[in-house]
């Protein structure tokens, strides 16, 4: 598919959000947007498979209909999707009711909830989508009229022609906007591409080639860095997700974004619950992971409200419960608790994880001590959408031959965008191969021994172990050039201010000392 028709999608589903900013928060309308995006995707899917299914070739959204009218209504033929919907509650049928102003909110809401109640995979998946809402209009017309506009943005997109990953691109273009436009509310939704592309790239390494690669996200979000991973196997089809999400509108979302990017139901295992109120998955065969990978809510304040105690066997390896104050250390040992004795985990949490003391300090040690921490890598500051703190993903793994550590600063590379910054293809690409090498390198990483790090008191601050000081040279001919300038500035702004004192009229008393001053300034 051409640049050009990804970039029109893409246009075209941003575009519709206008029809929304001026009626409520940026935080509240991207319900809308993504909703109906789906649910025009199902639609479209609809009525392209039933033409194909007759031996007719076109995009023509119009004649499809008539064909899967047809066949609906004949039932000549079964389609292979996993939903059904009645050709009167297409996407197509009601532009058509809203072409001839007979368009109702409830044919939609009728819509949505056929498709939900025709398989169990898609069971509330549009919960979000409001039709009555009074931010969409004071009255019904009004309502019927913003939705009605939103629908015509999409009119002239096919979403079904989008192969492969470009359709869910699209989808998670749009995630990524709503993210940054809403900043702190509902960012956290979201991890930006570049750092998706670091944590599932170490993730996956050395098991690019696994068949039945397993990986697992307890804060998944929109589900975008589960499926990250794909982008680096040799046998992406053979993956299978496993995800949790606490907040129900945010685990809706990546229940359709992984539709949207073709993942098979059987391959895909999303539950929307607590990941530190109760220890999930918990069946043996889907127990532990190929990779973990998570970046969860920072500093999480009374994460353990069931009085969860050291004897859960996912704090067992640590001695110590994490403070309740803060629940980083509760989802990196949640985390590591379900990797495989082989696996990978990467985790993105807040600086504070690496020198912070008492229950935390005592997590760490106990983690160096068992050689479970891999390595520690510097983010710059503001990548995230969500906050602006600087933030380090830590790799950790099971049944190390050493407990050595690498350090990477990558803190200081970074492109900056007005207040924001992002990282460049070159920026991850170093980033991995520092990785891969485990190599110190002046000014960048540091390979730290065991031993070192005892030396520190297990403190894994990254100042301490990579030197990031640069000399700056001083020129003296610069610096008496600078002092030469400054001099005869000085200079001129005396003889200005001493001609001013000159116009000034003051007692007899005060002549003496003025004049003394202003021979003092003529220098």
């Amino acid at each position: 598919m051409s640049e050009n028709k990804s970039h029109e999608l893409f246009l075209a589903l941003w575009h519709s959000a206008d029809q929304l900013r001026s009626k409520m928060e940026d935080s509240e309308f991207q319900s809308y947007i993504l909703g109906l995006v789906f649910y025009k995707y199902l639609s479209d899917k609809l009525l392209t498979e039933s033409t194909e299914m007759i031996d007719h070739k076109g995009t023509d959204l119009d004649e499809a209909l008539v064909n899967y009218t047809k066949l609906y209504t004949t039932k000549d033929a079964t389609l292979s999707t996993d939903y059904s919907l009645s050709p009167e509650l297409t996407f197509q049928s009601l532009l058509h009711e809203i072409d001839d102003q007979t368009f109702q909110r409830e044919h939609l809401q009728q819509a949505l909830s056929e498709i939900e109640q025709s398989n169990i995979a898609y069971k509330d998946i549009f919960g979000d989508l409001d039709l009555s809402s009074n931010e969409l209009g004071a009255f019904p017309e009004k309502k019927n009229e913003t939705i009605a506009n939103i629908m015509k943005e999409f009119r002239q997109l096919n979403l079904s022609e989008y192969q492969g990953d470009v359709l869910g691109d699209a989808y998670e273009y749009l995630i990524n906007q709503f993210a940054a436009i809403s900043g702190k509310k509902t960012g956290e939704f979201y991890t930006p591409h570049q750092m998706n592309n670091i944590l599932s790239h170490i993730a996956i390494l050395g098991k690019e080639k696994t068949k039945k690669f397993t990986i697992y996200d307890p804060t998944m979000g929109s589900g975008s860095l589960l499926l990250n991973v794909k982008k680096y196997s040799d046998e992406p089809t053979g993956i299978n997700y496993v995800g949790q999400e606490l907040n129900t509108s945010t685990y809706n979302l990546a229940r359709m974004n992984f539709l949207l990017h073709d993942v098979p139901v059987e391959q895909q295992t999303l539950r929307n619950g607590d990941t530190l109120d109760k220890d999930w998955p918990e069946s043996p065969e889907e127990h532990q992971f190929d990779a973990v990978v998570m970046n969860p809510p920072y500093a999480v304040k009374n994460w353990n409200k069931s009085a969860l105690e050291v004897s859960d066997p996912r704090f067992e390896i640590a001695g110590v419960l994490p403070p309740n104050t803060k629940g980083d250390f509760a989802f990196l040992l949640h985390g590591y608790h379900h990797l495989k004795e082989d696996g990978t985990m990467v985790i993105l949490l807040p600086h504070g994880v690496l020198f912070r003391g008492a229950a935390e300090g005592t997590i760490r040690q106990k983690l160096l001590e068992n050689g479970a921490i891999d390595a520690v890598i510097g983010l710059p500051s503001n990548l995230l959408h969500n906050t602006s703190i600087p933030t380090v993903a830590i790799v950790l793994k099971k049944n190390r031959t050493n407990k050595d550590v690498l350090f990477i600063d990558a803190s200081q590379e970074f492109d900056k965008h007005g207040f924001k910054v992002t990282l460049n293809d070159k920026h991850v690409e170093k980033i991995i191969e520092t990785y891969k090498e485990r190599k110190s390198q002046d000014k960048y990483a540091y390979l730290a021994s065991f031993e070192e790090i005892v030396e520190n008191d297990f403190n894994l601050n990254i100042p301490r172990y990579v030197d990031t000081f640069k000399k700056e040279e001083v020129s003296l001919k610069d610096i008496s050039a600078s002092l030469s300038d400054t001099e005869k500035e000085l200079d001129k702004v005396n003889k200005e201010l001493a001609q001013a004192l000159q116009q000034l009229q003051v007692e007899t008393a005060h002549e003496e000392s003025l004049s003394g001053f202003i021979k003092y300034i003529s220098k």
